[in-house]
């Protein structure tokens, strides 16, 4: 039982009994006629932060930082809604970002997963505008979306608000917070392959004047897989307290504890080829390379404080600190390669730790110049971490051979780890500091101009796998320009230009030596609008980039247990297409299509493993002639892609279809039912990995049961 179990179980059993008891009250007083929709928790933080409602995206306030709406921002905003992740049980950051049109959804083991959008990876991760600089601990395990309200997904480059200038998207997470009225809620599901999972979220006042309020969030989720004996649990557990501190002072800190323990993980996933660069064909779509002995645990808490001080005549400061601790244990097997039935292999058990610590002050308000009203950010951020681990392989050598048979069928001997040395360990530190201004200038009534810059310094010391770590950035400038046109109040226009620069951390190149930076420029045109009384939104987005120094992660060289990646040149150039919110009455909607084209320095198409043409939808329609129930499906297409280098690995064309149903029972029980790819599509999941891929799920079905107060 991991850590604290037994503490959270013990905490969910008293919530339940509690919620038992509240329910007995409310159906014993229960009116005849029943309140549609179901009530929903809210944010009392951001109800003034315009919060999203139902499928209609608001992004938060702090994804931008400079307070600027969807329809003010000169960049294509997507926002994952709290409706849309409870309608099809979105439970995990990849499910939710494999719904975000623009976004794919790169798995590239069991454990671990990456992102990109707009041909590029995903490397900007915040919570609740707080920039995540060092992006390693994020992208493992799983991250579980029981604490978060919704998922804002800005595209193109950030510099200015993030410190990091990737082209490709930010992605914030939006946690719930303590509200000002007492609400509870509780989601029980059951699915194919023995998934079980629970989710209980309790927020309210705690005190007779509501000054201080609190939320208790816990989830637990365990289940087998359709890949052979892999298995996974999921154990989250998170407390917020808001303290109003005086008419002017609001202070909020929170704990979160996240367990996510696998077995039969997978370190790589199925070789798409032999040595001869010949395709390997599976009889069946739960081939793994893990082993009954393999397994990656990963236990990560995070700590925050966010001070809201109001001056007075529009002008707020926030000063915002996180503190996370993560621990990962693992024992792994990694297949190199194949020739008949020999199968060369790489095995070790690591463990290793991270501490970050991250903190930011900004102050931001109205000001009058040239007799016009325009708005100021500025501010600045620091960022630490310090990560440590120590590898113990199978072979002195690091790879051994071994029967392919065997692994497919699960029946490889688990090893002896009995070798390692100083190459075999990771001891770094990186730091980042920054400072950053922006403002937004009134040009005239229907013109706006947004400006800025970020100057950033980085710092990396140490050695990871016998390779020096050390990095060095002082002073490096980031600025930012946008033009927003409004053509009328439901419409507007909009242009913005910013330099790129990021620090790719965590990447060696062919040389052994840490990579440069990644450099370049963006470009980014579009027009925003809303119809049906703004409850619809509509995005359309042309889009051109221009990178140096892309690390090319399909094709990565492992010497000894360190990965090494060749870099190069690329442009990008694409269009997006968006539609979110209340298309007809009882119809809500996120749909989304993408276009991108890449190529290499060469003026060659490349980075084939991302679809030229994707689109993602989702709607759910609640039938008019009995208006306890919905139906609803979710849709998603993308073309072809294909290895760069090996045209046999390929995944042709391919759409997933799923479908959702639910019924309000009364007002406060609801009852729902999830089938998930309903044709049965057999699929890989990405090319991300070059020359290895898993299959996608099955068809497979969920069963959930609500209750809400």
């Amino acid at each position: 039982m991991p850590p604290g179990t037994e503490t959270l179980n013990r905490c969910v059993s008293a919530t339940l009994l509690f919620a038992s008891a509240v329910n007995s009250v409310s159906l014993a007083h229960a009116a005849d006629e029943m309140t549609l929709p179901a009530t929903q928790i809210q944010d009392i933080a951001a109800q003034d932060d315009a919060q999203s409602v139902g499928y209609v995206g608001k992004p938060s306030s702090s994804t931008t930082k400079l307070g600027l709406t969807n329809k003010e921002t000169p960049q294509a905003i997507t926002t994952i809604t709290r409706d849309q992740i409870n309608d099809y049980k979105m439970n995990s950051v990849k499910d939710a970002l494999r719904s975000a049109p623009s976004v794919t959804v790169e798995q590239s083991e069991s454990d671990r997963t990456e992102f990109t959008s707009r041909g590029f990876e995903i490397n900007s991760f915040e919570f609740d505008g707080m920039n995540m600089p060092f992006t390693q601990t994020i992208l493992n395990g799983d991250l579980d979306m029981a604490e978060y309200e919704q998922i804002d997904v800005l595209h193109g480059a950030n510099g200015l608000m993030s410190g990091a200038g990737n082209p490709s998207a930010t992605v914030n997470f939006v946690r719930k917070r303590p509200t000002k009225d007492f609400q509870a809620q509780i989601d029980t599901s059951v699915g194919s392959r023995d998934t079980r999972r629970v989710d209980v979220d309790v927020s309210g006042p705690l005190t007779d004047t509501g000054n201080v309020r609190g939320r208790f969030i816990y989830a637990h989720e365990k289940g087998n897989s359709w890949m052979d004996r892999y298995s996974h649990e999921k154990n989250v557990a998170a407390g917020l307290l808001a303290f109003d501190l005086s008419d002017a002072d609001t202070l909020t800190v929170g704990f979160s504890q996240h367990n996510s323990d696998s077995n039969g993980s997978t370190w790589g996933n199925l070789p798409l080829v032999d040595g001869n660069n010949n395709p390997i064909h599976y009889s069946s779509r739960s081939s793994n390379v893990g082993q009954p002995w393999t397994y990656w645990n990963i236990h990560t808490q995070r700590v925050f404080a966010e001070l809201n001080h109001d001056f007075g005549n529009g002008w707020n400061a926030t000063l915002s600190g996180t503190a996370i601790t993560e621990y990962q244990n693992s024992s792994m097997l990694y297949v190199a390669s194949v020739t008949d039935d020999d199968a060369t292999a790489f095995s070790a058990r690591t463990s290793g730790r991270s501490h970050q610590l991250i903190g930011e002050a900004k102050v931001t308000g109205p000001f009058s110049l040239f007799g016009r009203d325009h708005e100021l950010t500025f501010g600045a951020s620091y960022g630490r971490t310090h990560q440590k681990a120590r590898e113990y392989d199978a072979a002195d050598t690091g790879y051994y051979q071994t029967s392919f048979a065997s692994i497919l069928a699960g029946t490889e001997a688990p090893p002896q780890f009995l070798y390692t040395s100083d190459i075999n360990t990771q001891n770094t530190i990186d730091r980042q500091k920054s400072l950053f201004a922006g403002a937004r200038f009134s040009l005239a009534d229907d013109l706006h101009w947004i400006a800025g810059a970020r100057m950033l310094s980085t710092d990396g010391t140490g050695e990871s796998y016998g390779v020096d770590h050390a990095q060095r950035e002082h002073g490096k400038v980031t600025p930012y320009t946008g033009l927003v046109y409004d053509l009328n109040k439901e419409w507007s226009l909009y242009t913005s230009w910013t330099q790129i620069y990021n620090p790719q951390y965590g990447y060696a190149g062919v040389d052994g030596k840490p990579v440069d930076p990644l450099e370049g420029k963006s470009l980014e045109a579009g027009v925003k609008g809303s119809v049906l009384d703004e409850r619809l939104n509509l995005t359309a987005a042309v889009f051109k980039t221009e990178q140096s120094n892309v690390v090319a992660l399909d094709q990565a060289v492992q010497v000894g247990s360190q990965y090494r990646y060749p870099t190069g040149d690329y442009k990008s150039r694409g269009i997006e297409l968006e539609a979110s919110g209340e298309a007809l009455p009882g119809l809500d909607l996120l749909a989304g299509y993408t276009y991108v084209h890449i190529e290499n320095e060469d003026g060659d198409k490349s980075r084939r493993y991302v679809p030229t043409h994707s689109f993602r939808g989702m709607a759910t329609y609640r039938l008019p002639g009995l208006p306890q129930a919905r139906i609803g499906t979710r849709v998603s297409w993308q073309s072809g892609i294909q290895n760069d280098n090996i045209s046999v690995i390929r995944q042709n064309a391919y759409a997933l279809v799923d479908l959702m149903t639910s019924y309000d029972i009364d007002s406060n029980w609801s009852t729902a039912l999830n089938f998930n790819n309903v044709t049965d599509r057999k699929y890989l999941t990405s090319l991300y990995s070059g020359t290895a891929s898993n299959y996608g799920a099955p068809r497979n079905v969920t069963a959930s049961l609500t209750w809400k107060y």
